[in-house]
């Protein structure tokens, strides 16, 4: 058993034993409530004897109030409020309810209505005759028991909250040191051959070879050294110039252009004024191809791909649309995650990097604008206009 898979299995046993622990503080208070409940009806039931008892030696002037009848009757409901009718509907006795309640009809029918839907009422029955009903609530305390699991519930509903939380941040702590280790890493391996392609390439001038060549040669090797730029910001605090993002934008898309399939139609929409915003070039020009790539990738080489660059009065929305195969609309989100690829080949970090450059450096927003299966796909990047 690998220790994934021992992870998994130890995670799902704590988990289950979690439900089946909360399953039983749960029944038990249930219990424990539906208990209480019984008991509170049995002293109810005792007062109403007592006051059966009450009621035959008032009829019965030559008896004394029995002591016990009387103690009954003034010490057993001491929380749980009570209202006793008569035949006629009228309050004949009322305990622990507010007094300016029983002035107003319309509250005692309210109290009524509220104790017969708490618990049923009981009858004072004198020689077969209904004398008077009583109509009683839960006493606090058993109102406060009846919100006890909801309570708990909520507490362990946050605690696991809170560990979610710190676990994941953990996690992600955990990946964004690998990632900024292996970036660095990365940036110091490229910049050995850079450098000695970078003398290679003065050497060649020397030899009378093709202009244009050592032109195309240049370009690959500025590109290389912004790859490696790219790569060694990774995990600092990025330096934000003001920029025009439109032309910043348009020779990032016309690089890409210039170096893919013939059989793809790049469109672009941008207005004629500049739009100054606050911006890493390296970094957002790394994110613009990453989205470039991945439209390139969903058409499998083959369609139009449109970069439109707009305004509103806070923001700059650059929208990238491509006539690719679509995002099933539960992966919208999902598509950013580090690690989630629909391709064969990839590692699943092109988004999840873009949304981290444009997010996290540049507190922006990045989302799919829409996607239909088939159509295509709009990906905007939304970033925060100089005021």
């Amino acid at each position: 058993m690998n220790l994934s898979l021992e992870r998994n299995v130890a995670r799902w046993i704590i988990i289950l034993s979690s439900f089946i622990i909360i399953s039983l503080i749960l029944w038990n208070t249930y219990s424990f409530f539906q208990k209480f409940k019984a008991e509170e009806r049995i002293k109810i039931k005792t007062w109403s004897v007592a006051q059966i008892d009450l009621l035959k030696n008032i009829d019965d002037l030559t008896e004394d109030v029995n002591e016990v009848t009387s103690h009954v009757l003034t010490e057993t409901t001491t929380s749980t409020p009570m209202l006793v009718l008569d035949e006629e509907g009228k309050v004949s006795t009322s305990i622990n309810i507010d007094e300016e309640k029983l002035q107003d009809s319309l509250q005692i029918q309210n109290l009524v209505n509220k104790f017969t839907s708490e618990n049923e009422p009981i009858k004072v029955i004198v020689n077969n005759k209904v004398f008077q009903t009583i109509y009683y609530g839960n006493s606090p305390l058993l109102n406060k028991l009846k919100y006890y699991p909801l309570a708990l519930l909520l507490i362990i509903l946050l605690f696991a909250a809170v560990v979610y939380f710190f676990y994941r941040s953990s996690k992600n702590a955990e990946q964004n040191k690998l990632w900024t280790g292996m970036a660095k890493e990365t940036a110091h391996q490229i910049g050995t051959p850079l450098s000695s392609l970078v003398g290679w390439t003065e050497i060649l001038k020397t030899e009378n070879v093709n202009a244009e060549y050592i032109s195309e040669i240049e370009k690959d090797i500025d590109r290389l050294q912004t790859i490696t730029e790219r790569f060694s910001k990774i995990g600092s605090a990025p330096t934000l110039e003001r920029l025009d993002i439109v032309k910043l934008t348009e020779s990032s898309y016309d690089y890409l252009k210039s170096r893919s399939s013939k059989l793809i139609n790049f469109y672009i929409e941008s207005p004629d004024n500049e739009i100054i915003v606050n911006v890493n070039p390296q970094l957002y020009s790394w994110t613009i191809e990453n989205l470039v790539k991945n439209a390139i990738d969903a058409m499998k080489g083959k369609g139009d791909l449109k970069l439109k660059i707009s305004q509103t009065d806070k923001n700059v929305l650059i929208d990238i649309s491509d006539t690719g195969k679509g995002i099933a609309k539960h992966q919208f989100t999902k598509i950013f995650e580090p690690g989630y690829t629909t391709k064969k080949r990839g590692w699943g970090l092109g988004l999840s990097l873009a949304k981290r450059i444009v997010e996290d450096y540049h507190n922006g927003k990045i989302k799919v604008l829409h996607s239909e299966i088939g159509k295509g796909t709009t990906i905007q990047i939304s970033l925060k206009l100089l005021s």
